[in-house]
């Protein structure tokens, strides 16, 4: 689906209804407990030198529903190298074909700049995405800020917002070189009277419209994970012969007026 070709675009929107079902179907499933008392998340970088578990829950033992062909699994979640690495594998998991991997943070956060350094793999019928979310299970309002990279093409990346349960912001991104190729930095700066997207420094997309915005503090998300119904969206789901990996070597958050946390970041030249 190509931003700039009009039935690309029609049929992105088209997907929107779907594309919901799945984010609210699987965080619905999510184990009502782990979201009990979130705290409020404050400014910080993570470089994956280890899995910090006081900031970051591990999705395993359930899958998000029909559409979702994989069950998270821990196995599925590993860091080494300075890097997390998320991963989907055929390899069957309770009533799924395949296992696959995600970590959400405990915390919520609200407005400010949100930041991720991030490289895919390849695949039909897969979503490598780093987004934020809240939603019923957590007592509120389904809010949503997305990137996504639907790994049928990685020369691009799709974002995205929610506001109560509603979308059709989506916009398709190129990514130079490809997301699979190397790291790239997505990045979105969440303001209450404005939301950018940035992709390696470059401002991508913006809503300035208020009534488009969520407003309720979220969880951070990475995920990796496959379909075998949303072939307008995904693509047709393909088993892949070996794991289909996400790769994360930092992710940061800066609240609104504090100091930019590392060197190139957006929140040096947003604040």
């Amino acid at each position: 689906m190509n931003a700039n070709d009009t039935n690309a675009t029609t049929a992105t929107g088209r997907s929107g209804a779907l594309q919901l079902a799945a984010v609210l179907g699987g965080l619905l499933v999510s184990s009502g407990a782990a979201f009990a008392q979130d705290p409020q998340g404050k400014s910080f970088v993570d470089t994956f030198d280890t899995l910090d578990r006081s900031r970051w829950l591990v999705s395993d033992g359930w899958d998000n529903g029909k559409h979702q062909n994989c069950t998270w699994s821990k196995d599925q979640v590993k860091v080494a190298d300075g890097k997390l690495t998320l991963a989907f594998e055929a390899k069957p998991l309770k009533n799924r074909d395949n296992s696959c991997g995600e970590i959400q943070t405990k915390a919520r956060f609200s407005y400010g700049t949100y930041e991720a350094r991030v490289k895919s793999g390849e695949g039909s019928g897969l979503n490598a995405a780093f987004f934020s979310y809240i939603g019923p299970v957590h007592k509120q309002p389904h809010d949503e800020i997305d990137f996504e990279i639907l790994t049928k093409d990685t020369s691009k990346v799709q974002v995205n917002a929610y506001v109560d349960g509603k979308s059709g912001n989506e916009q398709l991104i190129e990514v130079a070189g490809g997301a699979d190729k190397d790291f790239n930095d997505y990045a979105f700066v969440w303001e209450k009277d404005r939301l950018r997207w940035y992709l390696n420094g470059k401002l991508v997309h913006e809503l300035a419209s208020p009534a488009r915005l969520p407003s309720h503090p979220q969880k951070i998300f990475f995920s990796l994970w496959g379909s075998d119904t949303l072939r307008e969206w995904m693509g047709p789901f393909t088993t892949p012969a070996s794991p289909v990996t996400m790769e994360v070597e930092r992710v940061a958050y800066t609240a609104p007026g504090e100091p930019c946390q590392f060197e190139g970041s957006v929140a040096c030249k947003t604040q």
